[in-house]
């Protein structure tokens, strides 16, 4: 079984994409809506809250669990994956976060390769990041990017008030206007140039990525997390086959929260209308 962990409930637009990828397989999501937003806690507290939250995805059975988070992978997945996990006693488990799949997709350069390369040492794109405020502060895009393609130009727009707006369920016209406003502050910042990618870096944007393409310059190119990190995963999966187990007994993907289960029913609504039911963990 495969875990996805998330502050809230962006992280479903990613679980969507999985489940529809791979029907075979189980998957469990953790919300912890209890604690959220993570974004103006300290790094501290966010490595501790994701610890937790990964370590109850294990006792659930779980052996491989993706942070579906960006603020999470951001300030805790290396953290994680190298200073607790050695030591938690899991044998056999992994953690993955969402932000390598998308610099992977953004250089056209495996994770593992993290000195630059014939042909993208030479690589001189621009790549625009559109990302929450506190992913943007971490710079992670910027440093991982940079380390693979030190030619390149990257670009980051925090757009402080769009993952709020989708989690309210504010208008198409206001999703429409805030997505202007920030996809032109970032083109008037990179001219003359324009962005050769754009990488979506918060699990809420794909929601609102038709307003993205219809506001960026046609010649760039948009990288989504939900298929980028599904592609990601399959070919994770492909080297790593056991813990891709064909399970037919309670196939059904289930969804846990630490938040009240009703309360995270009604707000998920903007994110999957048809959700199955939240169900309440401590």
């Amino acid at each position: 079984m495969i875990g996805l962990f998330d502050s809230g409930h962006g992280g479903l637009t990613v679980f969507r994409a999985l489940t529809r990828r791979f029907p075979g397989s189980r998957f469990l999501y953790l919300g912890d809506h209890e604690n959220a937003p993570y974004g103006d806690r300290s790094s501290a507290e966010i490595i501790e809250l994701t610890r937790t939250g990964v370590e109850c995805l294990f006792d659930q059975g779980c052996r491989l669990v993706i942070l579906a988070c960006n603020t999470a992978t951001a300030v805790a997945c290396r953290t994680l994956q190298q200073n607790w996990l050695p030591h938690a006693g899991r044998p056999g488990c992994n953690i993955l976060g969402v932000v390598a799949p998308m610099v992977e997709a953004a250089t056209q350069t495996p994770w593992a390769v993290t000195t630059p390369q014939y042909p993208q040492k030479y690589n001189a794109d621009v790549v625009a990041v559109f990302a929450t405020t506190r992913t943007v502060h971490s710079d992670v895009y910027t440093e991982e990017i940079l380390k693979r393609c030190p030619k390149a130009g990257v670009m980051q727009q925090a757009c402080p008030d769009l993952a709020g707006a989708i989690e309210r369920g504010e208008s198409d016209d206001v999703l429409n206007a805030l997505v202007e406003s920030y996809v032109r502050e970032l083109v008037a910042a990179a001219h003359p140039r324009i962005p050769h990618w754009a990488i979506l870096g918060c699990t809420h944007y794909p929601l609102v990525e038709m307003h993205f393409r219809r506001h960026l310059p046609d010649a760039t190119r948009l990288l989504s997390q939900p298929e980028v990190v599904a592609d990601s995963l399959e070919d994770y999966l492909t080297r790593h086959p056991h813990y891709l187990t064909e399970d037919h007994e309670g196939l059904e993907a289930r969804l846990l929260t630490t938040g009240d289960a009703e309360e995270v029913a009604r707000t998920v609504k903007p994110f999957w209308s048809d959700a199955m039911a939240f169900r309440t963990i401590s």
